[in-house]
């Protein structure tokens, strides 16, 4: 396999991982789902998905069912993180980094607006 076939067949994965985290996320019927492209912003992960659900039970709930489902469709096992408290789980995907959150707890950390606005020119790292 060449490496374009095998950067094709990569993309086409993450692809295929990003339509279950979002198909699992909107029938668990988490609300507000936001999807952040980091190609070229960073290397932790291709995609950021951030979600909200409305308790802390149903945002636990919303992890285990997307963590089983990643393990069953053989993506592997994700690494979860915050499950005791459930106002903030990580879903490590790998590839895409899932962020769940009870709404006012989003509201506070506001991921969407330090991972997806443009910084003006002025402010942006040396690179």
């Amino acid at each position: 396999m060449t490496g374009i076939d095998s950067d094709k067949n990569s993309a086409d994965a993450v692809k295929r991982l990003l339509e279950l985290v979002k198909t699992s996320l909107d029938d668990d019927k988490a609300e507000d789902i936001v999807v952040i492209d980091l190609a070229g912003k960073s290397s932790i992960a291709d995609h950021m998905v951030i979600a909200n659900g409305r308790s802390q039970r149903q945002v636990g709930a919303i992890a285990d069912h997307l963590s089983r489902k990643l393990k069953e469709s053989g993506f592997g096992t994700a690494k979860v993180e915050g499950m005791p408290a459930c106002d903030w789980v990580l879903v490590d995907a790998g590839d895409v980094v899932v962020h769940l959150f009870r709404p006012e707890v989003r509201g506070f950390y506001n991921l969407e607006k330090m991972w997806s606005a443009e910084l003006p020119p002025t402010e942006r790292a040396v690179s």
